[in-house]
């Protein structure tokens, strides 16, 4: 993989960094099964079909096209309070990608960061109290700020130095990697994209299990 060429590594975090992919599915289904359980399994495949994105994005789809109306005043809020609650004990024990630190040290010369759909505050919170927030020097970034709007600011004030890779487990990291011009790698291990290993070997995307493929 040559990592090593690149000046900058970014990392998603649910499915790359953390195992935390089922988590976020429960937690979304948990978050709004008062709406009835099939309003709950709609968000949770929508959840799945666009992973990558934001929670905020995510439950304003809920309310306003599954549930089918304007949402009311401090509903988002409530149900993003819900969904924050119980993440945040569960990402403090998930699994973290086994040879995250070796391939840190294998890329010292690289600038690693993290672009997430996950809520900003949280993962460098978690990623503190973890004791991994040490190996991302070029920063923690999340929601409420969308992967286009990140990408594009980080490359326009330097952070992002090219040539620069993306390393997603999403379709939805490919595209915004692609709009960034960016080179792309599929973490296929702890990703929820159904044939999303056979759909990007066909478009001679690499591709590896885990962060221990590319040591």
């Amino acid at each position: 993989m040559f990592l090593s060429s690149y000046n900058t590594i970014i990392f998603d975090c649910d499915g790359v960094i953390l195992n935390s992919n089922p988590i976020k599915k429960q937690a979304f289904y948990n978050a709004t099964i008062s709406y009835g359980e099939h309003a709950a399994e709609q968000l949770v495949d929508y959840h799945i079909k666009y992973g990558g994105r934001s929670r905020y994005e995510k439950f304003e789809y809920f309310v306003h096209k599954i549930i089918g109306r304007e949402s009311q005043a401090g509903e988002i809020e409530n149900l993003l309070d819900i969904f924050a609650r119980e993440v945040k004990k569960a990402l403090m024990k998930c699994e973290i990608a086994p040879g995250l630190e070796d391939l840190r040290k294998a890329t010292k010369n690289s600038r690693w960061l993290v672009v997430s759909g996950g809520d900003q505050a949280e993962i460098r919170e978690v990623f503190h109290d973890r004791g991994i927030d040490k190996y991302f020097d070029a920063g923690i970034f999340g929601s409420p700020d969308d992967k286009d709007l990140i990408l594009k600011r980080e490359l326009q004030n330097g952070n992002i130095k090219t040539p620069a890779v993306f390393l997603g487990d999403s379709y939805y990291d490919y595209e915004a990697a692609s709009r960034a011009g960016l080179d792309f790698i599929f973490i296929s291990g702890w990703s929820e994209f159904e044939g999303g290993k056979e759909y990007f070997i066909a478009k001679e995307i690499a591709v590896v299990d885990s962060l221990t493929g590319m040591l």
